[in-house]
Formats: structure tokens, sequence, C-alpha cells
């Protein structure tokens, strides 16, 4: 299934199962609060309606307020090598605020505060069951389903100390959907082998497999789940390929006017404007 949280005109969120060019409502306002339905995949199967058409939907992060955003670093090979790392034993992990989250049509905030505004375009991975300490089947039971994510990120700021935080959380920066899409539908199930890429202005500049991930995500919800529990509506960033504009030389990052595209093959694309932030 295709399944993705939308905008009403009344200022709320509905959660809709796509299908071709129709959505049909699932009763529920939005992904987040439909996965914590222990019967969610039953249900937004047998749903009927009310039904809209797709051209007419503004999509809202897919989970627009999940309880825990965990993001994977220096996850594909590509990516570790052009960092100037060895290969990781373990995940690196460091977190996001549901606050960073946009839709995959919103413009992404570029703050004054920053000059070097970059790219990652990542394979999220989103809870559908609550797990602790998951292995093997548990753990593939676990996800819900995939979509599409750009970890946008202020270099300047991330660098500042050895901790990342300061640069990965800054408000309206990551686009996220704009589908949910099951893994039944994808070639290689809950370890899906999928095309990413990154465009800027129509040009590639990231371009991978998501085979090459290091951990994947089977082994990240195990990982994860060791330290506490995963709940429904928890998404889980699984890191970006090689072609980073900070990796360049010279640097090269995102300015206010650009336009960046963040495309998943089997889970759609997110076409999100640079804009300029308050204060600039």
């Amino acid at each position: 299934m295709k399944l993705a949280t939308i905008r009403t005109l009344d200022g709320g969120t509905r959660a809709v199962r796509v299908e071709d060019d129709l959505l049909v409502d699932l009763g529920a306002d939005d992904l987040g609060v439909l996965l914590a339905d222990p019967a969610w995949a039953e249900r937004a199967a047998a749903a009927t309606g009310p039904v809209a058409e797709v051209g007419s939907a503004a999509f809202a992060p897919v989970v627009p307020r999940p309880g825990k955003i965990v993001c994977v670093g220096l996850n594909y090979r590509t990516h570790i090598l052009e960092m100037g790392r060895d290969l990781p034993a373990h995940p690196t992990l460091f977190s996001k605020y549901a606050d960073t989250l946009v839709g995959a049509a919103d413009g992404i905030v570029k703050p004054p505060e920053t000059d070097a505004l970059d790219w990652e375009c990542e394979l999220a991975v989103v809870i559908g069951a609550p797990v602790r300490r998951a292995r093997g089947a548990d753990a593939e039971r676990a996800i819900a389903g995939f979509a599409v994510l750009n970890d946008v990120t202020c270099r300047d700021w991330q660098f500042r100390t050895r901790e990342w935080l300061q640069g990965k959380n800054w408000e309206a920066t990551t686009p996220l959907g704009p589908y949910l899409v099951t893994p039944d539908e994808l070639p290689g199930g809950v370890r899906p082998a999928l095309e990413i890429s990154t465009k800027v202005d129509g040009e590639t500049v990231q371009e991978d497999s998501t085979a090459d991930l290091l951990f994947d995500p089977v082994a990240l919800v195990e990982y994860v789940s060791t330290m506490g529990t995963l709940r429904p509506g928890d998404v889980i960033a699984t890191g970006t390929p090689g072609g980073v504009g900070h990796a360049r030389r010279p640097p090269r990052y995102l300015e206010v006017g650009q336009h960046l595209t963040t495309e998943v093959s089997g889970l759609g694309r997110c076409e999100n404007p640079v804009v300029a932030g308050p204060g600039a």
C-alpha cells in the first residue's frame, strides 16, 4: 500500500491511501494516529472512502509529529569514504526534532545564521508496531514502510563541536514524504534495494542504491530498539550516500531560490524550494 498524510482546507490533516490518481480517507487525522492502531494495515486496506483526487492534495510530512526521529550518520560506504572516515563497527546515531519536518512540496527554510546549508537524501524507515530489543522477524514486522527524507544540514553549525545536534535541528528544513510505502510493494521488502538521488536545480548531485547501506533497516531497528522502545510513527533516517556539498572541492551549498529534488525509486519524490528564513 501507499499511504500519506494530507492537509485539509480547515487547517487539519487526514490519513489517506493513495490509489493511482485517487486518495481514500482512512478515518484518522494523520498516519501517526493510524499507525497507533494495532490493526492499522487491515484498516487501511479495507477503507473505501470518502475519495478525493491526488492532484488536489497538499502533502504534509508522512508522520507530522513522530515521537522519535533517530538518524544514522556515515551509513553508505561511498559517503564514509568521501568524508575520510573508516567503516564504523556500530551505527553512528543522532536525533532530530519533529519541528524540523516539512512536507514533500514545502519550502526548506534557510536560516540567516548559516552559509553552509547542505543536502543529504535518505531512505526513512517508519515504525508500525512497538518493539524493544527486537531481533530478526520481530524487527522486520515492526517496519510499517518507507519514505523519502532529506536531512538538510547546517554544516558550519554541525562541526562547531564533535556532537552534530546543533547542525541537524533547524526548524522547517527536513522534507519527509510524500508517501509511506509498505515493504510488500518494494524489491527487497524490509531490506529494499532502491535507487536514491538528489538534484539541485535539475543537476544530479547524489545517486546511489540503498543496497549500499552498511547497516540495513532491519539491523537499525534491532540496534535502536535495544536502547529503548520504538513506537508506531517513529522514524529512522538511514543515512546519506556520497555526493554531499560539504565533501566537494570547493564545498558547495544550497542558496535561497534553488530547488531541491529528493527521490527514491518506488517511494516518490520531494520537490522543495529553498526559501529565506525569518530575519534573512
